[in-house]
């Protein structure tokens, strides 16, 4: 089982492909249902990770797939545009979450 990126950023996923994540980078609603309805029949994907400025194009397709399937889990991630978090958040998410100083 894998995780999967659907990513908004080229920077976000060139991070998390050091760490053996693939994704892709979309940029419209239309790209975003399509990744995320992909990536839900992809049988090896565990997680799949949006980010924040993503989840907000769809969010009711992203809360509906949450309630009725049941994998892969959907897990919002921050970043660089994210609200309400602090200046160097995606900075320290990306190092607690694989240990690499960035």
């Amino acid at each position: 089982m894998r995780f999967y990126l659907i990513s908004d950023n080229v920077d976000a996923q060139v991070g998390m492909r050091l760490a053996g994540i693939e994704g892709v980078v979309v940029h419209e609603r239309e790209e975003v249902e399509h990744a995320l309805r992909s990536a839900m029949a992809m049988e090896d994907v565990a997680v799949v990770l949006i980010t924040e400025t993503l989840l907000q194009l769809c969010p009711d397709l992203v809360y509906d797939l949450k309630l009725n399937q049941k994998r892969p889990l959907i897990v919002e991630i921050p970043d660089r545009h994210g609200n309400g978090r602090t200046k160097d958040s995606i900075t320290r998410y990306v190092r607690e979450a694989i240990g690499v100083k960035i």
